[in-house]
């Protein structure tokens, strides 16, 4: 009897588990792969996407049709939309296309890999909607780039740090980079902050500390101004939010999910299996454990996808391993970059060589013909 696995989410989590269980799968398991855009997105590479010819759309978006169709085509079935419901004792979930319709899928195991999207608006370092807006939104931002001779960059982590510094390689020389950074030290105050810091200020990017933004408002002459938490204001031709991430995590029953009001993961056991929800899995920033990230995703991901295949063989399945190594990577534009190694600080040129040189575009190549699985 042919089993039916259905994956939500077709970004680093949900491709990579898709590729792992179909590369072994026999005549009877289907995988249904759900993501609400037709392409896979390398968003890691977004914060230099902004920068007008530097990257190009088809580097970093790959059609999942194409990942996929080197299957048996009765193997697996990819479906447009966004799920919008779960009942996990019922064993369904309700997806809405893109005509708005609904369509629910039955399922054997059920892998939760939606991911998290951006706090602000239309903002390209996560995807959107659909292929389309996040293209549109791409693009639209680099050509905002391109003109603004002032560029103010609000939220100071990961993302905020490696955009300001693209930014600074670029235009450093020509045109005014300011970081804003809530706290007193950049990155959460992790402890390659300092030298994330140092290489920021050789690309005279200027950083603005205890900087919370309150408030942005569109000017009548396009431009925005920005008023922080304490009342000074900033009017820029140019304001890049980067601070936030919400799980996509609404379709799941409140009960599944982390009691913390402003970031609702789900609760998942050293399986990764979503706790008081049989044959239900989770990978990714829906988990964010221990941290939100690429590489704990794509962990987190070999590991369910192995459970699912126990699961699926009635077999019990294996805690979970994590990365061996706690490594933390910030690229700081083109040449530089700050990380660790555990507490072990890494050299700049290390940094350059596994992100920064090419922030890992050629490795999407692997979602594509199922090597990353």
């Amino acid at each position: 009897m042919t089993k039916t696995v259905v994956i939500l989410g077709g970004a680093y989590g949900g491709l990579h588990v898709a590729h792992a269980l179909l590369k072994r799968a026999n005549k009877d398991l289907k995988v249904i792969l759900v993501s609400k855009s037709t392409h896979f997105y390398w968003n890691l590479a977004s914060v230099r996407a902004i920068i007008p010819g530097q990257i190009k759309d088809e580097a970093i978006f790959k059609p999942l049709n194409g990942a996929l169709s080197r299957y048996p085509a009765e193997s697996w079935e990819l479906i447009i939309g966004t799920a919008t419901a779960a009942d996990f004792e019922g064993k369904t979930v309700e997806v809405t296309l893109a005509d708005k319709t609904t369509r629910t899928l039955s399922y054997d195991q059920l892998v939760l890999a939606t991911g998290a999207r951006s706090a602000a608006d239309n903002t390209p370092w996560k995807g959107l909607d659909s292929y389309d807006e996040t293209v549109k939104s791409l693009h639209e931002t680099a050509a905002r780039v391109k003109d603004a001779q002032h560029i103010v960059v609000a939220g100071a982590g990961s993302t905020g740090v490696e955009v300001a510094g693209e930014l600074g390689y670029e235009y450093g020389k020509t045109k005014k980079i300011i970081l804003l950074c809530s706290g007193e030290k950049i990155l959460g105050g992790d402890s390659v902050a300092a030298a994330a810091t140092s290489e920021l200020k050789k690309l005279n990017v200027v950083i603005k500390y205890g900087a919370r933004v309150a408030e942005a408002k569109t000017t009548p002459e396009g431009k925005t101004n920005v008023v922080l938490a304490d009342g000074e204001a900033i009017t820029t031709d140019l304001y890049l939010p980067t601070m936030g991430l919400v799980p996509n995590t609404e379709y799941i029953p409140d009960r599944h999910l982390s009691a913390n009001p402003n970031y609702r993961t789900v609760n998942v056991d050293e399986y990764l299996r979503v706790r008081d929800a049989p044959g239900v899995w989770a990978c990714g920033d829906v988990v964010s454990r221990p941290r939100a990230g690429f590489m704990i995703t794509q962990k987190q991901a070999a590991s369910v996808a192995k459970n699912v295949e126990a699961a699926l063989a009635g077999r019990e399945p294996l805690v979970a391993r994590g990365l061996p190594v706690d490594i933390y990577a910030c690229s700081v534009g083109r040449d530089r970059g700050a990380g660790r190694m555990n507490s072990i600080k890494l050299p700049s040129i290390m940094i350059w060589l596994a992100k920064g040189r090419n922030l890992g575009v050629p490795r999407a190549q692997g979602y594509v013909d199922g090597s990353v699985a």
